[in-house]
């Protein structure tokens, strides 16, 4: 039996301070019908919160400004194949 691996994409990943801002910005995207779904911070990513937002590379400006208007801290946006 051959095991399938998953064909990797590029995402957008955000990182916190905090494991508190981490399911904030859950919560507001959520609320705002923003995309995106907390993880594991990646390992090729290093960051003080084990928690990461990841969304579709576009959905950047969206979030940005989402973060901006409820002064939400990012630590910071990367662009990574998951």
């Amino acid at each position: 039996m051959s095991v399938q691996q998953r064909e990797k994409k590029l995402w957008l990943v955000a990182t916190f301070p905090t494991t508190t801002a981490a399911i904030t910005m859950e919560r507001l995207c959520g609320q705002l019908g923003l995309p995106g779904r907390l993880i594991p911070v990646p390992r090729s990513i290093s960051a003080s919160c084990g928690m990461a937002w990841r969304a579709p590379e576009d959905a950047r400006g969206s979030l940005e400004a989402m973060v901006k208007e409820h002064s939400l801290p990012v630590e910071g946006w990367y662009y990574v194949m998951l």
